[in-house]
């Protein structure tokens, strides 16, 4: 119990195990706490159980050029916790009103995570906040060059690049568009991801019993990647 729940002191500890009947006194359940559990100063959650408690989307932007050398940007949203891509929006332009439309698109209703995770990026800004904060979510900044505070997006837009735009020659930002709807839509629905235990964000609702069935090979960004099911 003390190595689960790092906030639990003895005396929490004692009434947990008094109402699965055992009784101790509070000076032994201390006494393994100390085993159990090295004494933290801090006595508070880390990243990754906050992460774990909480609903939490995380953006960012990344640059890339089409074939005559002209930047395109791309704004990405990723949930922290089940991976999933939740949007993707592509524009010449990138400004803060243009991203707070973003964030307005992807919350209608007010439907949103309790937290979102951005940098200290000028293509972020007040607009961005305010929209944030209507909807009920609060925004947290990462630190000044520490992209490990936003690793998982930074994880993704490496995805995105080894996996994606390493091998297509992009020709506007429709074509960027769709390569990345595409890309992203293989990303949530057939992939597996390590950081969930090799399960698939979004996993098709139907049970796989392979019995022998064929096996097909749907091809994704025209072969680049292949996505293998069981024949219906």
């Amino acid at each position: 119990m003390a190595a689960e729940n790092v906030l639990w002191g003895a005396e929490r500890i004692r009434g947990e195990l008094l109402k699965l009947g055992i009784r101790v006194a509070k000076r032994t359940s201390q006494r393994h706490m100390t085993k159990a559990r090295p004494p933290d100063p801090d006595r508070g959650q880390n990243w990754r159980t906050f992460l774990r408690n909480h609903t939490v989307w995380a953006g960012d932007f990344w640059q890339t050029y089409d074939i005559w050398f002209r930047p395109i940007f791309a704004f990405f949203v990723v949930d922290i916790n089940s991976k999933r891509v939740v949007h993707v929006g592509v524009t010449r332009s990138p400004t803060a009103e243009w991203t707070a439309q973003q964030l307005r698109n992807i919350t209608p209703f007010g439907e949103g995570p309790q937290f979102i995770v951005r940098d200290n990026d000028n293509k972020f800004g007040a607009e961005l906040d305010r929209v944030a904060k209507g909807a009920g979510m609060k925004i947290l900044r990462t630190a000044i060059q520490a992209p490990l505070m936003n690793s998982i997006c930074e994880r993704f837009l490496g995805s995105v690049r080894r996996e994606c735009l390493d091998h297509t020659i992009i020709f506007g930002v429709k074509h960027l568009d769709c390569a990345l709807t595409e890309y992203c839509s293989f990303f949530n629905t057939c992939r597996p991801h390590q950081g969930i235990g090799q399960r698939i964000p979004i996993p098709s609702p139907c049970a796989i019993h392979h019995n022998g069935a064929k096996i097909i090979s749907v091809p994704v960004l025209s072969g680049l990647h292949h996505d293998y099911r069981v024949a219906a």
